[in-house]
């Protein structure tokens, strides 16, 4: 049996999807699940097709630039799909595929958990400042 060198090793475990490997694709969706517009826009369309605007007025404090970025990504992803329809004004629609749907689980799931852990987060916050001022 032929040992491997370390490259031989880093290239087979980024052909077997390692996520842990900085280019490995894998890590790269990782790293785009994990922004924050992605989980919030994926937990709203949990419950159903939304409008752009509705998405827009759903998630406080996000830009019309990056909920269409967001929507964007998320649709190349295979995540959403989005249709249009032709009206006085244009009505555009999202909805999540059934890819997006068991994301939604994952991601609907960690935002339920910090709703309901915050305030630990919170307390355990001020714990850590209060040693630190010292």
């Amino acid at each position: 049996m032929a040992t491997m060198t370390a490259a031989q090793r880093r290239e087979q475990a980024r052909l077997e999807y390692d996520a842990f490997i900085k280019g490995c694709p894998t890590n790269q969706l990782l790293d785009r699940l994990s922004d924050k517009w992605v989980s919030l826009v994926v937990a709203a369309l949990a419950a159903g097709p939304m409008r752009y605007s509705d998405l827009g007025r759903k998630l406080a404090g996000v830009s019309p630039k990056m909920l269409t970025q967001t929507l964007r990504s998320l649709e190349r992803d295979g995540i959403l799909t989005r249709e249009v329809t032709p009206s006085v004004p244009v009505r555009v629609d999202y909805e999540l595929t059934p890819l997006g749907h068991s994301l939604s689980l994952l991601l609907t799931a960690v935002k339920d958990w910090a709703e309901t852990h915050i305030e630990q987060v919170h307390e355990a916050r001020e714990r850590y400042d209060s040693v630190q001022d010292v």
